[in-house]
């Protein structure tokens, strides 16, 4: 992410205001060809670096002055202009070491508490209702259900309560020439962040985001800004920040583009039998390819009633007093997407679950009734 991402990464963040975008009149709208994101990058052993290194700008190094280079050559920047920029940035140590620590290296139990709680299910029910007629635009022009949308900004940001403390310029340059592991993935973010920023009429330095570089409401990577953000509410701008209206169609749209179906399930519970089950437990992140028929014939058994024909995949997961089995089906996977994780995917939804059930208890139909004035 999103993704995306993001997308990308489930970001465990402090908390923070969040950043409106500032708009540069200095920079000249340009369109750059999308990028979709990768696989959330992987924990990386933390290198102590000089002090010389780290308080020196980005500016005065030799790696980051190919990179203007680069920019001038190829999307025709103003070399003096990065360079401005740059001297104003620093590296930021702390960064790499929050790559070391994702929260998805915790058991299922534990990774649940984080998200499915009293908190973010209030507040889940009052971001819908303050925004039950955008929502409902975004489910009519996608086929993303509310609760889905409200849950995906819920874990990612608690509902733009905490979108992040780093400087998003700061943090894709860390992770860009500082990052060895995934330096290639992050150089490409940084260069899709100072596109969207010229193209947005942004300041670079002004924007706030997650210590991988993932921003707004619905913590989108650079490239899936590109890819998939939308000005939902026509005002000519992609707000991700301090706009709601464009961060609920710019999620429902990252999964509309991605193959949500409409209507269709995201997981069910089931119950296993017998040893043959075991051979059948998703472990990677690929769509389900098992019709639910197949899986009974094999132990699974559906605890709600499901389409023998639909394709599922077995989920399993660690519970608090045992394994815990999930069919996941094709919404499932296009969550995982989002950030490539099936306790994210399994966060999301249960998230979702417990939103939707809070908010069947007040009248949005005013709300909806609007779409059609």
């Amino acid at each position: 992410m999103k993704s995306p991402y993001l997308l990308g990464v489930v970001l465990l963040l402090s908390a923070c205001t969040p950043t409106a975008a500032v708009r540069s009149p200095l920079q000249t709208p340009v369109v750059a060809a999308p990028e979709q994101t990768s696989s959330p990058p992987m924990p990386e052993i933390v290198v102590a670096q000089s002090t010389s290194k780290v308080r020196q700008s980005l500016a005065q190094r030799a790696d980051v002055q190919a990179f203007i280079r680069e920019m001038t050559t190829r999307h025709g920047f103003n070399p003096t202009r990065l360079q401005a920029i740059f001297s104003r940035a620093r590296i930021q140590p702390s960064i790499i070491a929050a790559m070391s620590r994702p929260a998805e290296a915790k058991p299922w139990y534990a990774y649940r508490d984080i998200f499915i709680n009293d908190r973010r299910i209030r507040g889940g029910v009052e971001f819908w209702r303050t925004h039950a007629a955008t929502l409902a635009k975004a489910e009519q022009v996608y086929g993303v259900p509310p609760e889905i949308v409200v849950a995906i900004i819920g874990v990612e940001t608690q509902y733009g309560g905490n979108m992040g403390s780093y400087r998003v310029l700061e943090a894709l340059s860390t992770l860009a020439f500082d990052y060895p592991r995934r330096a290639n993935y992050f150089r490409k973010e940084l260069e899709n962040y100072l596109l969207l920023a010229r193209a947005e009429g942004i300041d670079p330095l002004a924007l706030r985001g997650s210590y991988a570089g993932a921003m707004g409401l619905g913590q989108f990577m650079p490239s899936s800004f590109l890819s998939y953000a939308v000005d939902f509410d026509g005002d000519g701008h992609r707000d991700l920040w301090s706009n709601p209206r464009d961060a609920i169609g710019s999620v429902a749209n990252y999964f509309k583009k991605h193959g949500w179906r409409r209507g269709e399930p995201v997981a069910s519970p089931a119950s296993v039998s017998d040893a043959r089950y075991v051979a059948l437990v998703s472990r990677q992140l690929s769509p389900p390819r098992d019709s639910i028929a197949r899986l009974q014939a094999q132990g699974v058994s559906p605890r709600e009633s499901v389409s023998g024909g639909q394709s599922a995949m077995l989920l399993e997961f660690e519970g608090r007093n045992g394994l815990e089995y999930w069919l996941g089906f094709d919404n499932f996977y296009v969550i995982t997407r989002y950030n490539h994780s099936q306790l994210y995917a399994m966060a999301v939804y249960q998230l979702s679950q417990a939103i939707g059930k809070q908010s069947a208890t007040f009248n949005i139909g005013a709300s909806i009734s609007a779409l059609a004035d």
